[in-house]
């Protein structure tokens, strides 16, 4: 049975999603979430997809699953892969994914979308300028762990790698500048290079673009 991913191609956590989603070899398809145009917010979404009114959203049978963490964690189970190679391996994904989660992508996501997705005269400047300086505080702890590594843990991929790279690659301005990051730079040419690599507008629908 193929499962259904709901999400949409602007969502960094939808990215994580789809992206171990592709990379797992698993049969799967997107379901377009109309975002911007409210479809999230209507008692239908929250009624019979997902009440938190968020994405991504995993459907395979009878399983229904939200948060992207909890998606890659499903993939991992169905796959086999990503997971790391032993318990302490493991328990270090989960570390990671949960710093992303509370340190990186929830303010990378909230950055990008108050400099980009709000009309220009509701974009609150000293808040923009407070989360990016938590934000170069994340890319450090980054950047320098993955100092001589390949990858955020052990010798391959993980969701720890999945999860922190979820808004690195949109080309829209918040703060991150990929070049200023060497090792950050050279993680992210390194899963670009895995076989069924897809930038996030081309392994979702949906793109600014469609809104100009």
């Amino acid at each position: 049975m193929t499962m259904k991913l709901h999400c949409f191609g602007e969502s960094g956590n939808a990215y994580k999603a789809a992206l171990a989603l592709e990379l797992s070899g698993l049969d799967w398809e997107t379901v377009h979430v109309d975002f911007f145009g409210g479809a999230t917010r209507t008692a239908e979404y929250l009624s019979g997809v997902n009440e938190m009114g968020e994405v991504p959203v995993l459907e395979d049978g009878g399983t229904r699953l939200t948060q992207s963490g909890v998606i890659q964690m499903y993939v991992t189970e169905k796959s086999g892969r990503f997971g790391g190679t032993t318990p302490e391996e493991a328990r270090e994904v989960m570390r990671w994914m949960f710093w992303d989660n509370h340190k990186m992508s929830s303010q990378a996501g909230m950055t990008r979308f108050l400099m980009n997705f709000l009309p220009e005269e509701k974009r609150p400047a000293p808040v923009i300028q407070f989360m990016q300086g938590r934000l170069k505080a994340a890319y450090k702890v980054l950047d320098t762990h993955l100092d001589g590594r390949d990858w955020i843990v052990g010798d391959g991929v993980t969701n720890a790698d999945l999860s922190c790279c979820g808004y690195l690659y949109y080309p829209e301005p918040f703060g991150f500048v990929r070049g200023a990051w060497a090792n950050i730079d050279r993680w992210l040419s390194n899963i670009e290079a895995l076989p069924g690599w897809k930038h996030p507008y081309d392994l979702m629908p949906g793109s600014p673009a469609d809104r100009s």
